[in-house]
C-alpha cells in the first residue's frame, strides 16, 4: 500500500469516525476490500490508528474534568489485556472464519443501530 493510499484511508477513516459512523470499521473494510490486505493485519492497523486518537481524547476529557479516573484505570488496564488476548487467539484463526465472523459482527451492530430506539 503506498503512502498515498494510506493517507486517503486515514483521512476518510478521520472523517467518517467524526460523523459517528465507527471509523475503525470503515478502515478495515476498505484495507480489506479495497487495499487487498489480509483481515489479520487490517485489524492490527485499525488498533494502531486508535491509539493515538485515544491517547488525545483521554488528554481533552481530562483537561475539561470529564474523566472518571476511578472508572477510567480499570477500563483501560482490562482494554490493553483482552485486545492483546484477542489479537493472539485472531492469530490462530483462519482468516476466511475471521472475515465471516467480521462480516457478522458488523451485521449486527448495524441491525442493532437500525432497530435503536431514539
Amino acid at each position: 500500500m503506498n503512502g498515498f493510499a494510506l493517507f486517503s484511508a486515514a483521512f476518510l477513516t478521520g472523517i467518517m469516525a467524526s460523523l459517528g459512523l465507527g471509523g475503525g470499521m470503515i478502515l478495515i473494510v476498505y484495507l480489506t476490500l479495497f487495499a487487498g490486505i489480509t483481515q489479520f493485519t487490517a485489524q492490527g492497523i485499525n488498533l494502531i490508528f486508535f491509539l493515538p486518537i485515544a491517547i488525545a481524547s483521554l488528554i481533552l476529557h481530562s483537561k475539561n474534568k470529564l474523566v472518571e479516573w476511578k472508572k477510567i484505570i480499570p477500563a483501560i488496564i482490562s482494554g490493553v489485556i483482552t485486545a492483546g488476548i484477542f489479537s493472539f487467539a485472531a492469530s490462530a484463526i483462519n482468516e476466511s472464519l475471521l472475515k465471516k465472523a467480521f462480516g457478522i459482527f458488523l451485521i449486527c451492530t448495524g441491525a442493532a443501530q437500525l432497530l435503536k430506539k431514539k
